[in-house]
């Protein structure tokens, strides 16, 4: 049995214990700093607790070399942190995060790995299955010309005035709506704004909006430049959002990097939770097969449920 130390005992952490756990091939440690949010945990068959600041070097790499593998479900500036006692402790190191700068920095760690020994950042929603989706659409071509990929995480019942409720990591959040987003346009890469490039989609007979955000690609840019024309990635929301938010990040400042925790502090006290979301994925890929020009879209919708007893 593998066994595995899952960083962080959130929502995102604590469901990939869960799920590791369920399967009975791993054994799981679940860690965080905090014994208030490790307490709120429910004991579960085959994962252990540990509580661990990942800054103490010495006591995170000793936890690390008792497991095969570490997942952190930790907002992306605690990353490099944890990717280098991994590193050090000798085992594989996977995350989540969406931040680009985070990424190079585990990529530069991963070009030290002993053999056996991997790294793979940008293992969620987007980027991840985003970016394997994109790259399947592309490889259906004899020659792909554009590939345009909307990922939305929505709350199902939209009553506040941002039309949006909390899902998921809130530093997470301000990342991608303040950062530069990586696109390839006319065959070139190229940085965009965060919350332009604003275009109304339909899923479903429904309508939503969708703007640039960073980091949602992860590295499809890399891998399919010279190979396609146009591609890009857009957060998908209810229309009306992006005025909003934008307004906060660009005309109150608050995207600015010294007024991001303020940003932070409002998000958080006035932005309610919700576990009734609904997940959208939009991917559509043109070029040419056999000569002739068309068009491959895969769109999903998945609804909020209880899985492996996780609500």
């Amino acid at each position: 049995m593998k066994s595995v130390a899952v960083i962080g005992a959130g929502r995102i952490g604590i469901s990939i214990a869960k799920l590791l756990a369920d399967t009975k091939d791993y054994r799981v440690t679940l860690v965080d700093s905090s014994p208030d949010a490790l307490g709120r945990v429910p004991p579960m068959r085959n994962i252990e607790f540990a509580c661990l600041d990942v800054f103490d070097a010495n006591r995170t790499v000793a936890l690390f070399s008792r497991h095969d593998a570490v997942v952190s479900a930790c907002p992306y500036a605690v990353n490099p942190k944890i990717a280098a006692a991994a590193l050090e402790a000798g085992v594989s190191y996977f995350d989540l995060t969406e931040d680009v700068e985070t990424t190079r920095a585990v990529r530069g760690l991963a070009e030290r790995a002993r053999e056996g020994q991997v790294f793979v950042p940008q293992c969620g929603l987007a980027p991840g299955f985003i970016g394997i989706l994109g790259r399947d659409l592309a490889s259906r071509f004899d020659e792909p010309w554009s590939v345009k990929l909307r990922v939305g995480a929505l709350p199902k019942y939209a009553s506040n005035h941002l039309l949006y409720n909390l899902t998921w990591s809130t530093e997470g959040l301000i990342n991608e709506y303040c950062n530069p987003c990586e696109a390839i346009q006319k065959g070139q890469r190229v940085s965009l704004m965060a919350l332009e490039g604003l275009e109304r989609i339909s899923v479903d007979g429904r309508e939503y909006e969708a703007f640039n955000t960073s980091g949602g690609l992860g590295t499809l840019c890399e891998s399919l430049s010279g190979k396609v024309q146009d591609l890009s990635y857009k957060t998908i929301r209810y229309p009306g959002h992006c005025s909003l938010i934008d307004f906060l990040i660009n005309g109150l400042g608050l995207g600015a990097e010294t007024r991001r925790q303020l940003l932070h502090e409002v998000m958080e006290s006035v932005v309610a939770r919700t576990t009734q979301d609904v997940v959208l994925i939009y991917a559509g890929a043109s070029g040419l097969i056999h000569g002739e020009l068309q068009e491959v879209t895969e769109c999903y919708r998945i609804m909020h449920r209880p899985v492996a007893n996780i609500i």
